[in-house]
């Protein structure tokens, strides 16, 4: 949808936004089915609320790495624009969750490792081997691994509906290409 929006239109999407802030593609589209938006309103605020367990950090890492491995440049884009720099990840470790390993040198936390491994796991066997489980578990309390299932989950759902129904780049978010070249060095 465009602007101008409907009334009704106008409240779901700011609430959905940051005050000022104009609503973005993926939200424009959902509004298109208002019960479900209203339903989803909800639990992605949770996700991307204070009240989630995992840190902003933590968080922004299981997205990033979720969204690539699902190929949604859309989200990853909009999540690396809006959060990567505030949440300490430098361009290398972006990259790396694009496109990269947990084994790429950029990763020193073993948190972070075991982060991305999980994501990677939950993607290519919907399943966490239980030693990886076990690295977790030293590391998050089991509320914060139930986070990261439904949130790695979430996003799944997120990437598959902003790329099945074409959600356009937003204006200045990174692309996988210039994700690629900025941690290479080239800008």
């Amino acid at each position: 949808m465009e602007p101008p929006f409907d009334p009704e239109t106008e409240v779901r999407l700011t609430r959905m936004m940051p005050p000022g802030v104009p609503p973005i593609a993926l939200f424009r589209t959902f509004v298109r089915n208002a019960a479900m938006t209203d339903a989803m309103h909800t639990w992605g605020s949770y996700e991307l609320g204070l009240r989630l367990s995992l840190s902003m950090r933590d968080r922004e890492i299981v997205v990033d790495r979720t969204c690539a491995r699902c190929r949604c440049e859309y989200e990853l884009g909009v999540h690396v624009a809006f959060f990567a720099e505030r949440v300490g990840l430098d361009p290398r470790q972006v990259a790396s969750l694009a496109g990269g390993s947990a084994d790429d040198d950029c990763w020193t936390d073993p948190r972070d490792r075991a982060l991305i491994r999980a994501v990677d796991a939950l993607h290519d066997d919907a399943d966490i081997p239980d030693r990886l489980w076990d690295e977790l578990a030293s590391h998050f309390p089991e509320a914060h691994l139930l986070d990261l299932l439904l949130l790695c989950g979430w996003y799944h759902a997120i990437s598959f509906v902003a790329t099945s129904a074409r959600v356009p780049l937003e204006a200045g978010a990174p692309t996988f290409a210039a994700l690629a070249r900025a941690a290479a060095g080239g800008g």
